[in-house]
């Protein structure tokens, strides 16, 4: 599937548009249209189903090490700057990035591509005369997401190749990254917009928290940010929910909500935005149980986006190699999917599962703030290190059956509900052949959503506006619509609504025609095998609800 034609019906269809679009845009934000909030409210709402409200707390469920609790939060976007001090974000949170002195544009160091090229007997970069008389390379960078296409049309430019000699082009070993280049050799760097060699400058840190003021003032004493993920406002409330809900270890607390990252490059549509949506949960086990539990958590929610659709060998669990893990896991796994704008064989990341040890819970424990200093003072210590200063409160739990006190350890499922979107479109575009209005055979685009997630999940058609049948319609709509998101739609012909339908992935279409009006009976089309079936006008709702609900 060709990622232009996803974005375009995406935008057609009313999925997903460019943020202020009337403006121009603004790059890394995105808006959900009338199909696409429904679509992401669905995932979010099975999310929540599935893991929190209806959670079984008195049966062991298959593969956990026992019976377990879940309740859930919803915490602020702002919150004390020291949570950030003491998390690691504001001192560590950073991406590095290059800066192209020409253009003025910075890129993420590790996510600009590059290839060597051998410029030998070319035209020598800046003169239209001179030929490269002895062995000499350059390196081509892109990040253009048509990546190959991009690299050779940037060496041709670089090198004054015409269209019908590029075959002449000698390229030297594969793509790489940037980051994997000596910066001695940033010198042969034909930078993305460049026009010119050697325009990038030394890499250097670039923190991603977005920053703000609260109060009247703007000064370092009321600086906060934007959260930049939801887990610490899990974190900072554990004694909270212990002490208000009497849940006992182990059990999880969700949240659903928004975070926010300067990315340098946002790129790939939806999936590396600035504003985006998470759907975590941060699990508390005794230290001892904790191994068991990260690798039922693993598993679990690998079954869960198979259950929604995303299944083959388009998705992967791929275990972290101990060279990827962050300074607090003791292991960490993601969820993959093989998005279709990553070169074949590459997967991006759908969910993280972290066992993050009781690092959270022992930083914000850990220390005394004190109330005279500027929040985000950094204090070394004598091995020159940054110190955390925690809230100096107890974040311990005390088991009241065997009266045993300990730091519980974390494990994190971490998804990303923009991201599951985007999964879920990717995997429901299909193309096929169906009949059009006069039997001929016609390029159908269809989206083939699981139907517990469908944006609409019942589309009502009169054949003719006349002779009873838009009333019957309507009042069928009417009672759908007590129930699930349905849709009435009377404009043209029975086939073309068929196919906005199917662009719209919806999964049943009901029509009524002549024959209802006499017997009380409709036609049930199904979306994906294209059957058609009578069925009694008074069965439809209870059906569609049957079919919905047993799909989950």
């Amino acid at each position: 599937m060709e990622m232009e034609k996803l974005v375009s019906l995406c935008r057609r269809r009313g999925f997903l548009f460019q943020s202020s679009e009337i403006y121009g845009g603004l790059n890394g934000f995105w808006d959900y249209g009338p199909l696409g909030v429904e679509l992401k409210r669905n995932l979010k709402d099975a999310w929540w189903r599935d893991m929190v409200a209806a959670h079984d707390d008195l049966t062991t469920h298959a593969g956990a090490p026992g019976a377990y609790e879940m309740t859930g939060l919803d915490c602020t976007i702002i919150m004390h700057p020291q949570v950030w001090k003491v998390s690691g974000h504001y001192d560590l949170f950073a991406d590095v990035l290059v800066e192209c002195k020409e253009s003025k544009k910075r890129y993420r160091y590790d996510q600009v591509r590059c290839r060597w090229i051998d410029g030998t007997g070319m035209h020598l970069p800046g003169s239209d005369q001179q030929y490269a008389t002895e062995q000499v390379k350059y390196l081509i960078a892109t990040v253009a997401e048509n990546e190959a296409e991009d690299l050779e049309k940037r060496a041709m430019k670089l090198l004054k190749v015409r269209s019908k000699d590029k075959d002449s082009l000698k390229w030297i070993d594969g793509v790489t990254t940037l980051d994997q280049i000596d910066t001695q050799d940033f010198d042969k760097v034909f930078a993305p917009e460049a026009t010119k060699l050697g325009t990038f400058g030394e890499p250097r840190d670039f923190n991603l928290m977005f920053e703000s003021h609260a109060g009247a003032l703007q000064s370092e004493d009321n600086k906060v940010f934007l959260r930049p993920e939801t887990a610490q406002g899990i974190f900072v409330n554990f004694k909270n929910v212990t002490d208000s809900s009497r849940v006992k270890v182990p059990f999880g607390i969700a949240q659903v909500g928004k975070s926010f990252r300067n990315e340098i490059t946002p790129r790939n549509f939806t999936f590396r935005s600035r504003e985006f949506e998470q759907m975590e949960i941060e699990f508390f086990c005794h230290p001892s149980q904790s191994q068991d539990w990260y690798k039922y958590w693993r598993d679990r929610r690998m079954a869960w986006w198979q259950s929604l659709g995303l299944s083959g060998k388009n998705l992967i669990l791929r275990d972290h190699h101990p060279d990827e893990l962050s300074h607090y896991s003791t292991g960490t796994a993601d969820i993959e999917y093989a998005f279709p704008f990553l070169p074949e064989g590459e997967y991006g990341e759908l969910e993280g599962i972290a066992h993050r040890g009781d690092f959270d819970l022992r930083s914000h424990m850990e220390g005394k703030l004190d109330p005279n200093s500027c929040p985000l003072t950094v204090q070394l210590g004598e091995d020159g290190k940054p110190v955390h200063r925690g809230s100096g409160r107890d974040l311990t739990y005390r088991d009241d059956i065997t009266n045993e006190r300990f730091t519980p350890h974390v494990i994190e499922p971490s998804a990303g509900a923009d991201r599951g979107a985007l999964a879920l479109l990717c995997e429901a575009y299909h193309e096929d052949t169906a009949p059009d209005d006069k039997g001929q055979d016609q390029t159908r685009v269809v989206m083939r959503f699981h139907p517990r997630i469908a944006p609409v999940k019942a589309a009502v058609f009169p054949l003719v506006k006349k002779d009873g049948m838009p009333e019957i319609a309507q009042d069928l709509y009417r009672a759908l619509k007590k129930k699930f998101p349905a849709f009435y739609d009377e404009k043209g012909a029975v086939g073309r609504r068929y196919r906005r339908q199917d662009e719209a992935g919806t999964p049943y279409c009901l029509t009524v025609d002549g024959q209802s009006v006499q017997d009380q009976t409709v036609t049930l089309r199904d979306r994906d095998t294209l059957e058609q079936v009578r069925m009694k006008l008074d069965d439809v709702v209870e059906e569609i609800e049957r079919r919905v609900t047993g799909s989950c």
